[in-house]
């Protein structure tokens, strides 16, 4: 019998990975990652619902246990604080101080999940592992997942390819729909369990005031560039994305705006007013550390640009040191330096890269 350990994270669809897995046969061995805490990360808020008895991540262990005792499987805790600090955390707040918006979970799977979570999975003598993604693996191709609503391929595009060797998704042929009937179907605790959303170190924290633990809040102007004037304050540069059109902090009609770009040498917010806003779109962009899975490197293929994001087809320029220039005649609007750009070709997800610099009609757009 094969060993598969998966990582239980203590919501539905790890749980019901593991149940598919010892339904095919499998021996299935869980464990479950710690990766947070808020009193050695220095934390302050701690726990955001002062009435629970427990913090969230406890909680989420503590659903893990009785999933895997209702399967009669067992269940090892193993902690990443401090990887997880050095090569997620301070990543994260190393992009948001160059004024770029980063996303952490890219990071998280290719130094914890898919590097440090299979070596300790090695050490239970895995054969396999296991994660509740969804997503496909067909020979040595990463396949978008049947629910297409849930496919999660944008968040394993900066792994290698020898990291999804031996991997299984269980989930990658089912829908969300049909994750929530079976656990129900099976009694598992965790069937209607809330799913976690946002930015997992911070859950259902208020963003600025969570990241003011970690980057000193710098106010400066916000400039408006249709008409070069200053227009409000900003509360630093770390709090706004590219696009952002609510809790921007001017006066007037909060939805007739957006942020547009920042200057960080300068501490600026550039805004500007208008459902049709030029100045978030762009026809071509520089990625760089480029990270190719499949062996097939197009010159044309789809990307996206954000997890939601639309597919747009793009035109490949492959340049000599690991960059590439994406070039999309289309137009996209508010693509956005730090976030991942990922590539596909059909159902394939071939790789990625990070949004470096953006352009339009070739010349590079400064105010991003």
């Amino acid at each position: 019998m094969k060993k598969v350990v998966i990582g239980m994270s203590g919501g539905v669809d790890s749980s019901v990975a593991a149940y598919l897995l010892q339904k095919k046969g499998y021996e299935v061995i869980g464990l479950f990652m710690r990766n947070w805490d808020s009193t050695v990360n220095n934390d302050s808020l701690g726990n955001p619902n002062l009435d629970a008895p427990i913090c969230p991540q406890e909680q989420d262990y503590n659903d893990a246990k009785e999933v895997c005792d209702k399967l009669g499987i067992p269940l090892y805790r193993v902690d990443f604080v401090k990887e997880y600090w050095e090569y997620v955390f301070k990543y994260f707040l190393d992009e948001l101080e160059r004024g770029r918006t980063p996303n952490p979970d890219l990071m998280c799977n290719k130094y914890i999940k898919f590097d440090l979570f299979i070596k300790e999975a090695k050490k239970l003598g895995a054969d396999y592992i296991a994660t509740g993604h969804y997503a496909r693996i067909v020979g040595t191709s990463l396949l978008r997942a049947l629910d297409l609503n849930k496919d999660q391929t944008y968040f394993l595009a900066a792994l290698a390819p020898n990291q999804l060797k031996n991997v299984l998704f269980p989930l990658g042929e089912i829908t969300k729909p049909e994750v929530r009937k079976i656990a129900g179907e099976i009694g598992l605790s965790t069937a209607k369990k809330k799913d976690s959303t946002g930015i997992c170190f911070i859950g259902e924290r208020n963003y600025q005031k969570f990241i003011a633990n970690y980057l000193k809040p710098n106010p400066g102007k916000i400039i408006d560039l249709k008409i070069n004037q200053v227009v409000g304050e900003h509360t630093g540069l770390m709090n706004y994305t590219i696009g952002q059109r609510r809790n921007v902090g001017i006066s007037g009609n909060p939805d007739k705006h957006y942020v547009v770009g920042k200057n960080v040498k300068e501490n600026i917010l550039y805004i500007a007013f208008g459902d049709d806003n030029h100045y978030l779109y762009s026809d071509a962009c520089l990625v760089d550390n480029v990270n190719f899975i499949s062996e097939t490197k197009p010159n044309f293929c789809t990307a996206k640009f954000r997890y939601r994001g639309p597919d747009v087809e793009v035109i490949l320029e492959y340049l000599d040191n690991n960059e590439i220039i994406v070039k999309y005649p289309s137009k996209v609007k508010a693509v956005t330096p730090g976030q991942a750009c990922v590539f596909y070709l059909g159902e394939e997800c071939l790789g990625s890269g990070i949004i470096k610099d953006i352009y339009l009609e070739e010349e590079k757009l400064d105010y991003l």
